[in-house]
């Protein structure tokens, strides 16, 4: 007798227990801010150099693309241009014209960002273009993570052999520079971001001395 009350409380206890996390479970998630989202988003991005052997789909790409063209601009006078590749021989040549993109070899995607020397502005503020295009590929890189993407920026302005070499595998015209490649794919494993803060590096209001 005293075995089946104690049976009985048991399920009783059951079921209060599961009647508490039926209710917790259908209480309404903690929402997180866009900032928090964003934020993270920056801080967990990390650089990816090996990936998946699966295409990233049209739609994806152009997502990549919106999110660069949303740039800010000097005077707003966007002078980029994306090549964006896919073809495997291309992607090969690309491994090959920049010793620091050879991980186009094994990747399916790559985004040539281009300064488009036609768009630049005129005289003092030419250079211009470097911070503008800089500013598209930080976009990429961020919106792949976000997208579940891995990807990797590697430099070719102002190297003139590897910008002669890129230009040369895409059948450039001289107006367009290449200014890097960004080599992108699903990640073939987790890649740990770096904590690159450090307050040494930070001043407020006027440097004193950097001695």
């Amino acid at each position: 007798m005293d075995n089946r009350i104690l049976i009985v409380a048991l399920l009783l206890a059951l079921i209060f227990v599961s009647y508490k996390l039926a209710r917790a479970s259908s209480a309404q998630p903690v929402v997180t801010s866009a900032e928090d989202v964003v934020y993270e988003n920056i801080l967990t991005r990390a650089s990816v150099r090996t990936y998946l052997d699966k295409p990233v789909d049209s739609a994806k790409i152009e997502r990549l693309l919106r999110a660069g063209m949303a740039a800010p601009s000097a005077a707003d006078k966007r002078p980029w241009h994306f090549v964006v590749v896919t073809d495997r021989e291309l992607l090969d040549g690309l491994a090959k014209a920049n010793p620091n993109a050879g991980f186009a070899k094994k990747a399916p995607l790559a985004i040539v960002v281009c300064g488009d020397m036609n768009k630049t502005l005129q005289g003092g503020g030419k250079d211009f273009w470097i911070q503008d295009v800089s500013a598209v590929s930080e976009n990429i890189l961020l919106a792949a993570h976000a997208m579940g993407l891995g990807a990797v920026w590697t430099g070719t302005y102002p190297a003139p052999d590897r910008c002669k070499a890129v230009a040369e595998v895409l059948g450039l015209p001289k107006y367009l520079v290449p200014f890097n490649t960004i080599v992108i794919g699903y990640p073939a494993s987790q890649v740990k971001p770096k904590d690159k803060w450090d307050e040494r590096n930070v001043t407020y209001n006027k440097v004193v001395s950097m001695q």
